[in-house]
């Protein structure tokens, strides 16, 4: 199953590059970083490997995959300043998140920020969707954008450095790196239950209390 999703996820994303260049290499790594799981581990090493044919070079490629996770981060940021922080304000008690949640949230953006978007951005399934609780939190825009573009840079041009070397070989990575998400998608599985549980026993004591 996984692999037919693969592999109908890499028709689209053969087919945009083909068709678009470079640009086609921004688009799509633009609809990754707007929260849609449209993988970077198949979209690079694809570029890479049209790199060893000579149709691009690998600076031009990672650039516009660069380039692109930062206008899809910028969509994602926005979403979170003007509707994710209204619905989790309205709504949020309903997914057990609080106001003082929110507080925590702000106060971790705003020491922590730069350090947290650079970084996820070399991680797989955290790099997709870190741009929105950044938003949300109201993280320092002009900072969101140098770090989220700095953090990107790297791991589009060792992804394409990759794929120019495979060569033909490149869409081996997409089911190699899958694992990695499956990994990390288990931490953050782990991560929300251990979340749920302690908001659970907080509203538990205060019942208590009462």
């Amino acid at each position: 199953m996984i692999t037919q999703i693969i592999g109908v996820l890499a028709v689209f994303i053969i087919g945009g590059i083909s068709m678009f260049g470079y640009a086609g290499v921004a688009i799509m790594m633009a609809i990754e970083s707007m929260c849609i799981p449209l993988p970077s581990e198949i979209i690079m090493p694809f570029a890479g490997f049209l790199v060893s044919q000579g149709r691009f070079t690998l600076w031009g490629i990672a650039l516009a995959g660069a380039i692109g996770c930062v206008i899809g981060s910028v969509l994602a940021y926005w979403v979170g300043v003007y509707g994710g922080r209204t619905f989790i304000e309205k709504y949020g008690k309903y997914f057990l998140i609080t106001k003082h949640d929110l507080d925590i949230a702000d106060r971790f953006f705003l020491k922590y920020g730069s350090g947290a978007v650079f970084f996820s951005r070399l991680l797989p399934v955290v790099r997709t969707f870190i741009s929105l609780p950044a938003g949300i939190a109201k993280m320092n825009f002009a900072k969101f954008v140098v770090y989220s573009f700095l953090g990107s840079l790297p791991w589009t041009y060792a992804l394409g450095y990759l794929g120019l070397k495979l060569g033909d070989n490149w869409d081996t990575l997409g089911v190699y790196f899958h694992k990695f998400d499956l990994v990390i998608g288990a931490i953050l599985f782990v991560g929300v239950v251990w979340f749920v549980k302690r908001h659970l026993n907080i509203k538990k004591n205060e019942a208590a209390a009462i």
